[in-house]
Order: C-alpha cells, then structure tokens, then sequence
C-alpha cells in the first residue's frame, strides 16, 4: 500500500470507485481507495441496477445524464462488461397532475440534453404488451436509459481507474483521519498509513461514522428499502426464445413503483410509506452483503397496483424479497462536493439513486478537486446546503419522508411537512395569528402567503385521484382548516398573493426575512480583503450599502452578499438564507492567515424585518425621530435607528422595488417592532406579505436570484451585473477570466420575457425556450406579475436572440407560447419608487 498520494479515496461501492475512476482520468495517477471489505459490498451489491435519467433537479439532472453516456462506452474502454440494457424506461400517467409532472420535466430535459418521448397507451401496450392500459392518460419514455449490474459496473471502474495508475485496498479499514499543522491529511489504516492532500468520503451506510472522525455531523442516514424478484413466467420466457426486445423499465408513479424483467421473471420495487430508517450509528464494523428481514405487509398496497397493471406479475411465485439499506438525505438528493469546516476533505455521500449518479458524480468531484471548480451548478447537491440543524433526530424523520415520497408528485410549491416547525422566529406566532401559510428554508419557517380569515381549500379538491400518490396539499394547520391546494399551474393562494402584492405598491407590507444569512467581518484588513474576492466595490463610507458577487476562478457567479459598512473596519454582510452554510464556508475558506480580517455569523442573533411600500416612510415617522427624507436617508444607505423603544440598523434596499426599508436588529426585540410597525400602519393599511409575493414583485422587476440566473455556468457579464463589476478597481477572484471570456463573446445573454396567451400556467424556471425547432436557451425562474399584469419569465438565451422586441417561443407544460424581449425591470424602469 502506497504510504503517499495525492488523494485518498474511502468507500469501495460504485459511487467512491467512480471517483476513483475520474480522478486518475484527471491525470491523477497517484490516487489510492481503501475498502473495508470487498468492492460493492455495501449498498452497491443489492440495488436494482436502475439507470433513471428522471429527475426534477438540474444538477442531479446533469449528473445521471452524464453516468449513463459513460457507462455506454465503458466496455469499450476497459474491455470489462458492465451488462448494460438499454431497454428504455417509460413512466405512466395517470392523473392530469402527473401529465403536468412530466411535461414539466420534458421541458428540464430538453434544456440538458435529455431524450424524451410522449407515448399514447396503445404505444405503451406495444412496448409492454404484458401491461394493461385502463385508466391511463399516457406516459413519458427516456429511450436511452435501462438497467445496468451494479457489481460489474463498479468492477469496470475499477479497471479503468488501475490501468492509469490508481490503487485499489481491499480489506483495509480506516480507523482515524488526521490533519496535522502542515494541511496535509494523515488516513490511518489497519494496514499503515496514507498521507495525502485531499480525502474523500464515499463511505455509503457509514457516512456518519466517517464524518465523525473529523467531527462533521454528515447529513446522511440510511433507509430500508424491499423489492421482489419473481420466479419465471412463461410469457416472458417466450418472448426470450422468440428474440423480442426486453420490455424495459416500468414504472408506475401513481402507485409509487417500479417494474422490470429480472431471468425470465419480473422485479418490483416499490417506495412505500413507513419504510424506517437504519444504521443510524452506521452498521455493525463487522457488516458485509447485508439485508433486513423483509416486510412484504408494508408493500401490499403497491402489489395489488402492480397485479391490476400487471397481471403477470401475480402469476407466478416470489423467488426472492431484498430489504436492503439506502442511504438518503432530507431532500432525497446527494452530497457532492467540498465538507464545510475543512480543507480538502470532500464528500460524495447520500446516494438514493447511486448506480445512476456514481459516474456523473465522480466526474463532477474530480473536476472540482483537480481544477477547483466544478463545471455544472452543484448547488442542487453541494453538501452546505444543510445546516448543523440536521441532526439525527431530524435526519431520521426528514429521510424517511424523502423515501415515501420518491414516486409522489413533485410540485413546485410543495412544502413537505416532516420535522417542522423547527426553526422560529419570535414573531411567528403573531404571523400565524394573520393567516400565514408557512413554508420552509434551511430549517426556518417563514410565511410564503397570507390566507383571508376563515379561508380553507374545499375539500372537494383535496385528493381528489383514486392513486396512491394523490395527496396535493399540506396538512390542515393549528385550527384544521387546509389553506393550500398544490399544482403545477395557478393554484388556490394565486390571487391572495395578488393581493398582497397590490397592497405593497398602493400601501405598505411587512415581510419577515429573519431567515438571511448573516454575519460581521471586522479588523484592519478586512476592506482590503473584501475589495479583492468581490467584483463590486466595497462601500468606502460609513452606512453605504453595496450588492457585491463573489465570482468563480472562471467568471461565474458563486455567491451574492449585500455588503454594509457599519464602521471603519467593520462591515455587515447578508446573503440567501437557503445558502448560510456555503456562503459563509467559502467566505472563512478564504481569510488570509494573517489573523488581520475576523467573520462571525450572526444569523440567529439578529432578525430581519422588511417595510415596504409608498407608504412606508409615514408608518416609520411615527416610530422614530431619525429624517427619513431622501436626501438624509437615500437609497443603498443604512444607519442604526429607534423604532420606539427598540432599535434597528435600518438599510435602504429590498427585493421588491418600492420604497421601504430592512430593518436588522437583536432578535430579542422582534416581537415590539413587529407590534409597533403593525399598529402604526394600521391607518396605512398595512398587511403582512410572504416569500410568494416578495418573489413575484422581484420578478417584475429583473432581480436575479442564485442559483438561478446567477450560477457558475454563467458568467456575470453574461448574467447582466455590468454595473457590479469593476474590473479596474483592482484584482478579485475571477476577474482575469471573466474580462477574457467577455472580450471572446459571451455565450448567453439575460433577458426577460413577456409570455402571451397564458391562462393558468406561469413559468416557474427551467422551461426550454426555442426559435422554431431549435433550443436558444431556457427560463430561469417565471409568474405572473400583478403590478405589471403581465405573464413573465427571466431567461438566458443565446445573445443573438436577446434584443428587446425579437419574438421567441417557451414551452409551459408542454405548449409553447409566444414570449417577447422586453426591456429589464418592466415595473419602474427608472426607479424612481425605489429612490422616492
């Protein structure tokens, strides 16, 4: 065993031999992976070998995408037969909300690459003659997907990565990981140790119990998961002997199940409700080719479908049930990427799907290892996106919610209820008392709307379809009364949160953003260090506030701060809340060593409340004796300021384009500034708002969210932060290459839409856009804008295509529609409410 290399590599299952594979693919050649047992001897032995390009994430999209592309030509390459079937995989449909579903994920496909077919039901019975077709709308096929064999695929990787220099231990356990003064890391074994510069923990059902040894709390617990091999049936063996084409894979979504042939027989796997959680502590040190005992009552619901759909399937005797492990997390999706805390400790850990992501997700990991940066948006699996809120007890209840709702109806707007509330802000009871209807990001609540007093969803319209999948709404909340229908297209709260939106331009609203992430960075380096990470300047004068980007080595767009300077050398920083951990993990990444610059977060110190509207500055008169005049209070200011009895940094900015102000202040004093804006604006029909409105009105406006329209796959010329970007104030991280791919020609161009002839189906984000039969780009995010009466959509299109006033089309659904270039922010272009 190598004693040095430059990376070492811990989990022999697909997934760590993947990146294993692409490292030395990299030109790494000196790269080592240690096994505890034997290769796939953990979670990779017993899967089902399924290969489903589906899926509503565009970074997960991207990543199984390229896994099947890889494992295509990989006998090719290392002579080593994965046994790959490319036999298709159709999903039926058959409820309207399910055809939504899927016509919204054939335009996300489009826009990667994605094949995807529309299939009628007597097309879906000529492919799967052994299938009925009653009662089904249609379904959707990927032609270039199947199923592979877990064992000889992770054994082609294998092959590969050895034949360019890596090393393969086998039976060799890691029993401490170290990291000395130098940086480098010390991986301590049962067969002598490694030192190396980067570790990588693929470590499946012990991702726990590896993060443990450098003192990560790993979001990742394991969850049973059965299916059944059948014995052969005739029909089946028939079609062998006559040489017809494997059926392929099968899956029923609405009864929450998968189906495919397996030696004459057939497979069913369903994702069941009350499939528990395990290995909790990780499993025994001992555990090799592991299963549970199977539970064949909690799968009785998802057999009967497959009977009704598959009569065959009930025809012959089960030869076998499997009840294995899988690791997951609460959103269901992987961690891939760099471990917070830590340099050059990475994780590829969390794969509920990790045959499918292996591949793409050692490609991604050895790409942001070897050049520092991945080249796709991870921020859909980048491993900072949980926070130290997902702990065990929170991971058990959220993981086993991700397992049940594999196969349910992923809508845009749901809100899964698991584990919450968790995180509450002082005022959240008072908001409750208002109607607020909650939704939930890195682990808070915060309103997304406003119900009217008395409001429930008739229940008439709740689950409505005869399926197992047919919930569409969150649970009845603290009175009983359910106040939310979810869909694809305009639901229940569409006008509600019209109405808010109204009420902030004619009015004034309150919006709690408490959420932010936020944090101080102080000392006497600390202007020059912002000054040379960020694109933007920083602001030189006391109360200045400025938007500042942090950029990729290669130009794009890696984080957003509002930058607000409190003092000489002290400045206030907020950024997404949904992004505390990452943002503030790349900002402590890259604090110079001299102990002149300090950050400390501040996020559960301080809140956020944002007064809005052009009747704001009359609702803060009477709280404060501070000249909120434009002249003494302009706009991109801030200063501290009483509101009654409390005080507040008061700044001069929001995200929805009219005049008002954010109001951060010690979280203990929440509660009377909530009361003293409520009872001052009583006389300016001042009303709460939520997160729907707030994002609606931003839309209106051309504000760009991350990861959104801005993403490392965009650069910010191309993302239009023109006015934010100084390349001669100095260096800053990216700045070389930004200004260089910007004088080669940008690729892509941000505009905005206005979409015609919608009735009830908005954009939402990741809808293909075309110019006759050829794709030019696709939407970023989309709604309706209430201010504006207008259907919108932000998008980034080819340059060429981006001129205000050209015409394209964007496919909502499965329709396109006409969309025209318009000029950016439609509401007040100039301003001129925002600066009022």
């Amino acid at each position: 065993m190598r004693t040095h290399a430059r990376a070492v590599v811990i989990g022999g299952g697909v997934v760590g031999v993947a990146t294993l594979y692409h490292l030395a693919k990299k030109g790494w050649s000196d790269v080592v992976l240690v096994e505890r047992k034997e290769l796939t001897s953990g979670s990779t032995w017993h899967a089902a070998g399924l290969l489903p390009l589906f899926n509503m994430s565009y970074s997960v999209g991207q990543i199984h995408k390229n896994s099947v592309g890889l494992y295509k030509n990989l006998e090719e390459e290392t002579g080593q037969n994965v046994g790959f079937s490319v036999c298709s995989n159709i999903r039926l449909a058959r409820t309207k909300d399910r055809w939504d579903e899927y016509m919204y994920y054939a335009g996300v496909a489009r826009t990667i690459g994605v094949n995807v077919n529309v299939l009628t039901p007597d097309e879906v019975k000529a492919i799967w003659p052994l299938c009925e077709t009653d009662g089904l709308l249609g379904a959707i096929q990927h032609p270039d997907d199947g199923y592979i064999q877990p064992a000889d695929l992770t054994q082609a990787l294998a092959r590969g990565a050895r034949t360019m220099g890596a090393e393969i231990n086998r039976n060799t356990t890691v029993t401490g990981i170290e990291q000395p003064p130098s940086g480098e890391w010390l991986v301590k074994t049962d067969q002598g140790e490694i030192t190396c510069e980067h570790v990588i923990s693929a470590t499946g059902n012990f991702a726990r119990r590896t993060g443990a040894m450098v003192g990560l709390d790993v979001p990742v617990i394991p969850v049973e998961h059965q299916f059944i091999v059948t014995e052969p049936h005739p029909a089946i063996q028939e079609r062998q002997a006559a040489g017809l084409p494997e059926m392929g894979v099968l899956r029923e979504s609405d009864s929450s199940w998968y189906m495919r042939e397996e030696a004459g027989g057939l497979l069913l796997g369903p994702y069941e409700q009350g499939a528990p959680a395990c290995y909790v502590d990780g499993p025994d040190e001992n555990a090799e080719y592991e299963l549970f005992q199977e539970d064949l009552e909690r799968l009785m619901p998802h057999i009967e479908t497959a009977i009704a759909r598959v009569p065959a399937f009930g025809e012959v005797g089960i030869k076998r049930v499997y009840n294995g492990a899988i690791p997951y997390t609460p959103d269901g999706s992987p961690i891939i990427g760099p471990a917070w805390g830590l340099k050059n400790f990475w994780l590829n850990e969390g794969h509920s799907f990790g045959i499918t992501a292996a591949g793409g997700a050692g490609w991604q990991l050895a790409e942001w290892i070897v050049e520092g940066e991945p080249t796709i948006d991870m921020m859909g699996v980048d491993p900072r996106r949980f926070g130290p809120y997902a702990s065990e007890g929170y991971l058990k209840e959220k993981n086993e919610e991700a397992y049940a709702n594999v196969f349910t109806l992923h809508y845009p707007d749901e809100e899964r209820a698991a584990a919450r509330p968790l995180k509450t802000t002082p005022c959240y009871d008072r908001m409750k008392a208002l109607g607020a209807v909650f939704g939930s990001v890195y682990g808070w609540e915060r309103p997304n709307w406003f119900a009217p007093e008395g409001y429930e969803v008739p229940a008439s319209e709740l689950d409505v379809d005869d399926t197992l999948t047919r919930h569409n709404h969150p649970p009845a909340d603290w009175i009983g009364k359910v106040r939310e229908r979810w869909s694809f297209r305009r639901s229940n709260y569409f006008e509600h949160v019209g109405n808010e939106c109204l009420n902030v331009k004619d009015n004034v609203g309150l919006l709690d953003m408490s959420a932010f992430a936020k944090c101080f960075v102080t000392g006497s380096g600390a202007e020059a260090w912002l000054d040379s990470i960020f694109a933007n300047r920083i602001p030189k004068k006391i109360g200045r506030v400025n938007l500042c980007h942090l950029l990729t080595s290669r130009g794009g767009v890696r984080s957003e701060f509002t930058i607000y300077k409190v003092r000489e050398g002290g400045y206030y920083m907020v950024s997404a809340g949904a992004f505390e951990r990452h943002d503030h993990d790349v900002l402590m990444k890259l604090l110079p060593d001299d102990g002149s610059v300090s950050m400390y977060p501040v996020t559960t110190a301080w809140g956020v409340l944002v007064l809005a509207g052009p009747r704001s500055r009359d609702v803060l008169a009477k709280l404060t004796d501070t000249d909120l005049s434009t002249a003494a209070f302009p706009w991109l200011s801030g200063k501290e300021i009483s509101i009654g009895p409390a005080s507040a940094h008061a700044l001069r900015v929001n995200f929805v384009g009219e005049l008002g102000w954010e109001f951060h202040h010690p979280i203990e004093m929440q509660n009377v500034i909530f009361d003293r804006l409520m009872e001052a604006g009583a006389e300016f029909g001042i009303k709460p708002f939520g997160i729907r409105a707030m994002t609606a009105m931003a839309i209106e406006k051309s504000y760009r969210l991350v990861p959104r329209e801005l993403s490392i796959e965009y650069s910010a010329y191309e993302s239009g932060l023109d006015r934010f970007v100084h390349p001669n104030k100095g260096d800053f991280i990216g700045r070389d290459a930004l200004v260089k791919a910007h004088a080669d020609g940008d690729k892509w161009r941000y505009v905005t839409m206005e979409v015609h002839g919608v009735t009830d189906a908005d954009a939402r984000g990741n809808e293909p856009i075309w110019k006759g039969d050829t794709l030019v780009g696709r939407a970023t995010s989309g709604g309706y804008g209430w201010r504006v009466e207008k259907s919108l959509a932000l998008a980034m299109v080819q340059p060429e295509h981006g001129e205000e006033g050209a015409e394209l089309e964007i496919q909502i659904l499965g329709r396109r529609h006409r969309a025209t270039m318009i000029a950016e922010s439609p509401y007040d272009p100039e301003n001129k409410r925002l600066r009022a």
